[in-house]
């Protein structure tokens, strides 16, 4: 255990159960306990595996390279459909944690092998997305965003195609691309 992540375990209040639990299950396997992005990520080799994390609804185990797993219990959740690399497993309660417990352990022992063999999860291009209609049309007609766009990194390309085509409404799709229009111009991506 490592002291620096500690505070992460008595701070939380709705899930601290739960996840002493899977730290304890985690930990058994050998990973090295370290700080990463706010709460405990733990990893082989200085290579990441899992994290902890909790949400308003279940604390979930994450892991990183989750798409390689072959999930024969079916308990790997997919965030959100943009999510290509990690899968959770979620928990809404200590038995929950306990009745998986063999299966968790199962798919930590996976990971760590799929670390082990240097196994890459195989990521989309930035040509695979889709792009939005609206930022299409926009390119088109304009030929320095066009250049500017093209300019950028791949994935701050991506980030604008799916901020971009996120939202349902074609009319919100067009805001969105004329409000970051300056900022794309400008060389910089989304969260620059």
């Amino acid at each position: 255990m490592n002291p620096k992540v500690d505070f992460y375990f008595h701070k939380a209040r709705q899930w601290r159960e739960e996840l002493e639990h899977l730290r304890t299950m985690v930990l058994a396997r050998g990973l090295t306990e370290e700080l990463k992005w706010g709460v405990p990520c733990y990893t082989f080799e200085n290579c990441n595996i899992v994290l902890l994390h909790t949400f308003k609804d279940y604390c979930a185990l994450l892991f990183f390279k989750g798409a390689l797993l072959k999930d024969s219990q079916g308990i790997l959740v997919q965030q959100t459909e943009q999510v290509q690399a990690a899968r959770q497993i979620r928990f809404r309660s200590v038995g929950e944690v306990a009745k998986l417990e063999p299966a968790v352990k199962a798919y930590l022992q996976e990971a760590i092998e799929a670390e082990k063999a240097g196994l890459k999860v195989e990521l989309k291009k930035t040509a695979d997305f889709g792009i939005p209609t609206e930022l299409q049309d926009k390119l088109a007609g304009n030929e320095g965003l066009k250049t500017a766009f093209n300019a950028l990194t791949p994935g701050r390309q991506r980030a604008y195609l799916l901020h971009f085509a996120q939202p349902k409404q074609s009319a919100t799709r067009q805001a969105r691309v004329e409000k970051w229009m300056p900022q794309i111009m400008s060389g910089k991506g989304l969260n620059d």
